[in-house]
């Protein structure tokens, strides 16, 4: 079963660069343990071992588009065929930042 997952830019380090890697599992927690027989160090950066094997608080996981934290989590399971997304969650802004007037950059 080949599943493609599209990694970050801030996660490519595992992946020797690559934008998108195949693995293969029935749940996403299957998918990552795949991924990290390849791409040693990954799984660390998208599971939560403190918090019961759990994705990160920061890291969003699609599944076809769809937010797997909707669905089962990383108990979701998975399709020949589908498509992961990972992206990390993005914050930002300051308090302290006035707005600026439109039109300007």
């Amino acid at each position: 079963m080949a599943i493609e997952v599209r990694i970050p830019t801030i996660l490519r380090q595992y992946t020797d660069g690559q934008k998108a890697v195949e693995g293969n599992g029935n749940t996403l927690a299957e998918l990552f343990a795949d991924l990290e027989t390849r791409h040693a160090g990954i799984r660390a950066r998208l599971i939560d071992e403190a918090n019961g094997a759990q994705l990160r608080r920061f890291v969003n996981v699609y599944l076809n588009d769809e937010d797997v934290r909707f669905l089962d989590g990383i108990d979701t399971k998975l399709s020949d065929g589908d498509n992961v997304t990972i992206l990390p969650a993005v914050a930002g802004g300051s308090p302290a930042a006035k707005a600026r007037p439109a039109g300007m950059a």
